[in-house]
């Protein structure tokens, strides 16, 4: 297990949450004019990034809030999380793989 900062709330274990796959994914101006395979693309089509990924949480068994978080997909780091509007934090490069810090 691990903690998540809610941006509301603050430091919580991180069964109190739930991820909702990728963060910023723009939805189609106009979907009625996609063709099958544009629309199967946005649909189910994700990057899965290996390494830091921006992700869409809630804070299920809190406030019920949605924000992002920027986090390694292969060490579970967490390197920030933001409110919804808000910009993305800046990443630098992770160094926690070698560090073996996965916290």
């Amino acid at each position: 297990m691990f903690l998540i900062t809610c941006p509301w709330c603050g430091e919580r274990d991180q069964t109190e949450f739930s991820c909702h796959g990728e963060a910023h994914i723009a939805r189609p101006q106009h979907p009625q004019q996609l063709s099958d395979e544009q629309w199967g693309d946005y649909v189910f089509f994700r990057s899965n990034t290996k390494g830091v990924h921006y992700e869409r949480w809630v804070h299920t068994h809190g406030c019920r809030r949605w924000f992002n978080a920027a986090r390694n997909t292969v060490t579970d780091h967490i390197h920030g999380t933001y409110k919804p509007g808000d910009p993305a934090p800046e990443i630098y490069p992770d160094t926690t793989i070698n560090s073996g810090n996965t916290k």
